[in-house]
């Protein structure tokens, strides 16, 4: 109709040219709207501020934010009143792009107007703000909607307590559920599911199930979608069973079971590892007329691929073609990844093949768990080659796959190739990362060019990128590992300095090179250490053990390793190596007896280290026969001791008359080694040893 009165030069009557509009809007027609708008305008008919924010509205929803603000302007330039309506629809839309701050400035010229905000219009922005992280700023916003007069809806409050929980401020978010009931509203399935997305993001599991027992307590109804984030958290934080227990619950209470709901209990049972429900569940869902999804499939053929089990993972590949989803691009992905992981590289080059006669192409990903597989087995070439051979298949590199073969490269030591790769990357535009620099710093400090890695910390802020706690916990590391405490020490201040809070494998080589000039500075930073809310591990604890046993505090020491096992942290070779240290230099050779015995009976058998330590203690005692014994019992488990410990073994038994021993040291080390031990340098009493073979 409209277009026949546009061929006759008829025109309606604005009134009922906006209804046409107001209908082309109802059946999102927006582009029409538009269309429309702009004949009529061209045509210098006087639109109202109805038409306008049709208009407005239209464009908005488009996403052509521009075009909203541009009608705007037309209108104040003809003196057409902007309406609440559109200020509401222009601040509903930059809050649905995170353009929230010319949202509030859009609210600011409403009010100046004189045009009073409604309900909808403080929503959007309180919502705006809790979906940025700026939560006081929405609580600015709901402060200014009640001195307004503005009543708030269990819009408002569910927009809040969602800032609140993204935040991670459960407390927060309960009392602001406390007060939405103190106004009238009770909480909704919608404000549950909120609440339920908060423990999620915190870890909270029994949080979470206090919450549904609440809702139990409540005669709240919960939907589908608030189960499956019930179901989530519960999953995520490791209560499989009880998750699979409420969902067999609300479906007898009438939730009907979704695809979604399944793979959130499947994914479940995969990170604990229990294959029996795991399959239990993939029937039940079928049972309930549920398709398995390629989703389904996958997380169960990853499961698969991640424990190795690579033979499962074609059963259920096989089960996934028979049943009906055919294998995607995620699952041909998911199989180059596990057979990339046991080092079966010419399946992985298979199954990019089996890809392409699927008509699927292999994208960036598919290469990339090739190549990173290839780097990690030190196929270096063969890594590079398979990047010549995405190239010319039109997929092109990123970041992530120069930095696998960057990574790669630094290693194996091999910092030529490294860095040329890290100059092709600029070559082809492509940006390289922290981690690419990362890597760079991690190889240098490997071989040694310790000044060099620290020098491109520099190059790292000159692209504009800032280091992280990897980037100081390499640089410690390399300076620890040369023994240069002050640089150690000026990088974790600098690190402090920039607000990167430190990890555990920051610690370790600060404590390791800092004890030898007293232990003032290592309690200093386990007390630090301790202010960073790190608990010890095994390395920190025998990291410490050693440097109070080599300083001679025997008593620290073992208060550390009481300490360790009641933290239910598992005492290793190294820890007993050190214990056994500390007691052999207060010249303790029982309880150093008693360590060893205390290791057998923990189920950890002396290695070379231990012996040594034992053999080279009881010397410096001048405990040769000690010495000996244990010398006696690491060769007959099969280790040797290095030369210089022999000889020294072997004097001080002549000098406690003990020369057949010596001479059997000698024997041993002789026809074992292939070699005479003895250089015409040693002196004579060892010489006469020798002579008596």
């Amino acid at each position: 109709m409209y277009m026949l009165m546009r061929r006759d030069c008829i025109f309606p009557c604005v009134a009922t040219f906006n209804l046409f509009l107001e209908c082309l809007v109802s059946s999102r027609q927006y582009g029409k709207v538009l269309e429309i708008f702009n004949q009529l305008v061209g045509l210098g008919v006087n639109v109202d501020e109805f038409t306008y924010a049709k208009a407005v509205q239209s464009a908005v929803k488009m996403g052509d934010l521009r075009k909203g603000f541009e009608l705007m302007r037309c209108m104040r330039s003809n003196g057409v009143r902007i309406s609440g309506f559109v200020y509401n629809v222009m601040i509903g839309g930059l809050c649905k792009e995170r353009r929230v701050e010319e949202a509030r400035k859009v609210f600011d010229e409403m009010t100046e107007r004189g045009v009073v905000g409604n309900s909808v219009c403080y929503n959007s922005l309180i919502d705006g703000y809790c979906k940025v992280g700026n939560v006081e700023a929405a609580f600015g916003v709901f402060e200014r909607m009640k001195f307004d007069n503005v009543r708030p809806s269990i819009i408002t409050f569910n927009s809040l307590v969602g800032g609140l929980c993204r935040g991670k401020r459960m407390v927060e978010a309960k009392e602001m559920v406390g007060k939405m009931r103190c106004c009238g509203f009770v909480p909704d399935g919608y404000t549950y599911s909120i609440l339920f997305d908060g423990h999620l993001r915190c870890g909270d599991a029994n949080g979470a199930l206090e919450l549904y027992e609440e809702t139990v307590r409540e005669g709240v109804r919960l939907n589908s979608f608030t189960c499956s984030v019930l179901l989530n958290v519960l999953c995520k934080g490791g209560k499989v069973d009880k998750a699979d227990e409420i969902l067999n619950v609300l479906m007898d209470n009438g939730v009907v079971p979704t695809e979604v709901i399944f793979n959130t209990i499947l994914d479940g049972y995969c990170r604990v590892g229990d294959i029996e429900k795991l399959i239990s569940i993939f029937e039940k869902m079928e049972f309930y007329g549920l398709k398995p999804s390629c989703v389904t499939f996958n997380t169960l053929i990853n499961k698969f691929c991640d424990s190795g089990d690579m033979d499962k993972a074609e059963i259920w590949l096989k089960k996934m073609v028979q049943k009906g989803p055919p294998p995607d691009l995620r699952t041909y992905n998911i199989l180059i990844e596990g057979y990339g992981r046991i080092g079966d590289f010419n399946k992985c080059f298979q199954i990019l093949e089996e890809m392409e006669s699927s008509g699927l192409n292999p994208n960036v990903v598919s290469y990339g768990s090739l190549v990173n597989s290839l780097c990690k087995g030190g196929r270096l070439l063969e890594a590079e080659l398979m990047r010549g051979d995405m190239v010319s298949r039109g997929v092109m590199p990123n970041a992530q796959m120069y930095n696998m073969l960057i990574d790669g490269y630094c290693e194996v030591g091999m910092m030529k190739d490294a860095f040329r790769c890290f100059k092709e990357m600029f070559e082809v535009n492509i940006v390289p990362t922290v981690v690419t620099y990362n890597a760079l710093i991690n190889g240098l400090c490997k071989v040694g060019k310790v000044v060099e890695a620290e020098e491109m910390v520099h190059r790292i802020t000159s692209a504009g990128l800032s280091p992280d706690v990897i980037t100081y916990n390499t640089l410690i590391s390399g300076f620890a590992k040369i023994g240069n405490e002050l640089n150690c020490l000026k990088l974790y201040n600098d690190m402090k300095t920039r607000g990167i809070k430190p990890t555990l494998k920051t610690y370790h080589p600060l404590i390791s090179v800092c004890y030898k000039d007293g232990m003032v500075i290592v309690e200093k930073l386990i007390q630090e250490l301790s202010e960073n809310k790190l608990v010890p591990d095994r390395v920190t604890y025998n990291e410490l053990i050693r440097c109070y046993s080599e300083q001679g505090n025997v008593d620290k020491s073992l208060a550390l390793h009481h300490e360790m096992v009641c933290r239910g942290v598992t005492p290793d070779l190294m820890t007993y190596n050190s214990l056994i240290i500390g007691q052999l230099k207060d010249g303790k050779t029982q309880e150093a007896k008693e360590l060893v015995n205390d290791m057998k009976t923990r189920g950890l058998i002396p290695k070379s280290i231990t012996y040594t330590t034992l053999i080279e203690g009881h010397c410096k005692l001048e405990d040769y026969i000690g010495a000996y014994a244990w010398y006696t019992e690491m060769f007959d488990n099969g280790f040797l001791p290095n030369v210089g410990i022999c000889k020294e073994l072997m004097a001080g038994l002549i000098k406690k008359g003990r020369r057949e021993e010596a001479s059997f040291i000698l024997s041993e080390m002789s026809s074992v080694k292939g070699l005479d031990i003895l250089s015409p340098d040693d002196n004579e009493d060892l010489s006469a040893v020798a002579k008596m073979q």
